[in-house]
C-alpha cells in the first residue's frame, strides 16, 4: 500500500488568484509546522511543487526525511491572464466565463490558462509516476489547493464540482491510500 500525505503549503495571504506566480509562504507559525512535522511518518519521502511556497514548506517539515527533487507538474492551476487578479475583477470582465470555470469545472479554462481536466491529467500522471517509483512508501507531497483536490476527486471517484466542495486549509494534511488498484481516503483537510 502506498500512502499519500498531501500537505497544502503555508499561507501566502494573497487575496487574488495565485497559480504559477512564485509568492512566498508565511511560515511564521512554528507550532503548526512542528505539529505537521510530528504528524507525518518519520520514514516518509518528501516531495513538493517547485514553487517556493511549497518547497519552503516542505523544507520546514522535512526533518530527517529523505527529500525527492521538486516537481514542476505538482504546481497549482495555471490561471493564465487571471493570475494575481481578484475574483470580482475577473467576474466583471467576463462573468459568464468566470461562473462557468468554477460552477462546471472540466474543459472550461481561463484565457491562456489550463482547464481543470488538464490540471487533473498533469497531477495524476505525476502522482502515478511517484507511486510507481516508490511503491509501498509513505509520500508527503507538499503542494497546492488544486493539486490536492485533483487527488481527492480521483480517490473518491467524484465529479470536479463535488471535489471543490471540500475545504483544504493551509498546512493541512489530506491522507489517501492506494492498494491493488483501489483508493481509500483516510482524512481530508486534517489540521494536526
Amino acid at each position: 500500500m502506498t500512502r499519500l500525505h498531501l500537505v497544502r503549503h503555508g499561507p501566502t495571504h494573497a487575496k487574488t488568484m495565485v497559480g504559477w506566480s512564485d509568492l512566498p509562504a508565511d511560515l511564521s507559525d512554528l507550532a503548526a509546522l512542528q505539529r505537521l512535522h510530528d504528524h507525518i511518518p518519520t520514514d516518509a519521502l518528501v516531495v513538493s511543487s517547485d514553487l517556493s511556497r511549497a518547497a519552503d514548506t516542505a523544507t520546514a517539515i522535512q526533518g530527517q526525511r529523505l527529500r525527492l527533487p521538486h516537481h514542476p507538474d505538482l504546481r497549482e492551476i495555471n490561471f493564465g491572464t487571471w493570475e494575481l487578479r481578484g475574483f470580482a475583477e475577473i467576474e466583471a470582465e467576463d462573468p459568464e466565463l468566470a461562473f462557468a470555470y468554477w460552477d462546471n469545472p472540466g474543459e472550461v479554462r481561463p484565457p491562456n490558462g489550463e482547464s481543470w481536466n488538464e490540471v487533473r491529467a498533469r497531477v495524476d500522471k505525476t502522482v502515478d509516476a511517484l507511486m510507481a517509483a516508490h511503491e509501498g512508501a509513505d509520500l508527503v507531497i507538499v503542494a497546492h489547493f488544486g493539486v490536492i483536490l485533483t487527488q481527492v476527486q480521483r480517490a473518491l471517484n467524484i465529479e470536479a464540482q463535488q471535489a471543490f466542495s471540500h475545504r483544504i486549509d493551509n498546512l493541512s494534511v489530506t491522507q489517501i491510500a492506494h492498494h491493488a488498484g483501489e483508493w481509500s481516503v483516510d482524512a481530508i483537510n486534517h489540521l494536526p
